[in-house]
């Protein structure tokens, strides 16, 4: 079942159970996902594009996480938080620690990467790797640990 079709279940579902913050979220991604379809001139997207919106949905509330912590914001803290597991929900396993660092590891000694001056090359051959599967910043710490 692709992301659209899983996201129109949950939306029945969350419609019957009364589940406000879950409908909203759904909605907002399925949104999102419509938005870069018409965007790209395409009746479907590729599971490869709708992890790329998945991952862009969350990275934005991380963000916003952040920025409301920073500024005391506890009532929009929760509501971020919410709004995160929910997008979670629909996101691939994420990459342990372990799992992390081993795929680092391995990429860093296909590109013959030896210093920090190769992080760009190390970063650009990963990415495609664990897209979805683990955060960026945590990658680009991961490389630059292994790479000093």
């Amino acid at each position: 079942m692709g992301l659209l079709e899983r996201l129109n279940e949950d939306m029945k579902q969350a419609m019957k159970n009364k589940e406000k913050e879950k409908l909203s979220v759904i909605r907002m991604l399925k949104a999102s996902l419509q938005n870069e379809a018409i965007k790209l001139k395409k009746e479907n997207l590729t599971e490869e594009e709708e992890l790329t919106i998945l991952s862009r949905e969350v990275k934005q509330r991380k963000d916003s996480l952040q920025e409301f912590k920073d500024a005391g914001r506890e009532d929009l803290v929760e509501k971020i938080q919410t709004e995160l597991t929910f997008v979670n929900i629909y996101m691939p396993k994420q990459l342990t620690d372990e799992e992390l660092t081993s795929i680092v590891e391995e990429t860093i000694r296909e590109v013959n990467a030896t210093s920090k001056a190769d992080i760009g090359k190390v970063m650009s051959a990963i990415m495609p790797k664990v897209k979805g599967k683990a955060d960026g910043s945590a990658v680009n710490k991961k490389v630059q640990q292994q790479l000093s």
